[in-house]
């Protein structure tokens, strides 16, 4: 079935047990370690992509974006090192997935299935052109692709149950690389993090920044799964 190209319609919510299914399938995909390992994949190129849009936006030399196998991740651009370009720049990694996933939640709860999905493939494709890495190449290019199949060969039922589990995904999914950090920090590893750098950037203790972190993620959690749920 062709795809619809009428970025701005609206398409019909879907059922209510498929919003609840999508959930339970995008919180299997977050808790589990083994999946984790995987998934978490697709959170850090929101986390980096995170970076790298900021960066432009904030008038930074964006020069390249690095993803690697272990799930880490590298964004490089030029600027000032210190002043407000780079503070909301290292700000925006933790950040992104829970906000992409906020954004994407109020695109549904609007009924924007069809521009969702677009703007997420342009956006992937976007953050191909800066990627430097074979394996990032890879991972970016394996996502925007599956966007464009669900886009283009899918009809509407399955295109809005993928919409759906993407933004569940991205809500769910950026609440734990948080936690995983203060875990980290807690036995003395990750001593180059956002948190640290936003410290030395800021002169706010990097403990403030990940609770800032966690507040960002978890409002972006209760705020979208309202929008999702229709309530």
């Amino acid at each position: 079935m062709s795809p619809s190209l009428d970025l701005l319609g609206t398409q019909t919510a879907p059922a209510q047990w498929i919003v609840i299914a999508t959930a339970v399938a995008a919180l299997a995909a977050v808790v589990p370690r083994a999946l984790w390992r995987l998934s978490r994949n697709a959170i850090t190129i929101a986390h980096e992509g995170g970076h790298g849009l900021v960066a432009l936006a904030t008038g930074r030399r964006l020069q390249s974006i690095r993803l690697h196998s272990d799930t880490s991740g590298l964004t490089v651009s030029r600027g000032r090192p210190t002043g407000p370009g780079m503070i909301l720049t290292a700000a925006a990694g933790y950040t992104a997935a829970p906000l992409l996933g906020l954004g994407g939640a109020a695109l549904l709860g609007a009924h924007r299935v069809t521009l969702l999905l677009w703007l997420a493939t342009a956006l992937l494709l976007a953050m191909l052109v800066m990627v430097r890495n074979a394996y990032g190449i890879f991972t970016v290019l394996l996502t925007g692709t599956l966007f464009l199949l669900v886009s283009w060969l899918t009809g509407p039922d399955v295109q809005s149950a993928f919409a759906y589990a993407v933004v569940w995904f991205l809500l769910l999914g950026g609440v734990r690389p948080t936690f995983e950090l203060q875990g980290k920090r807690r036995h003395g590893g990750a001593p180059d993090s956002d948190a640290d750098q936003l410290g030395r950037l800021t002169h706010v203790p990097p403990t403030l920044w990940l609770l800032f972190f966690h507040a960002v993620s978890i409002c972006s959690l209760i705020g979208g799964g309202r929008w999702l749920l229709g309530v």
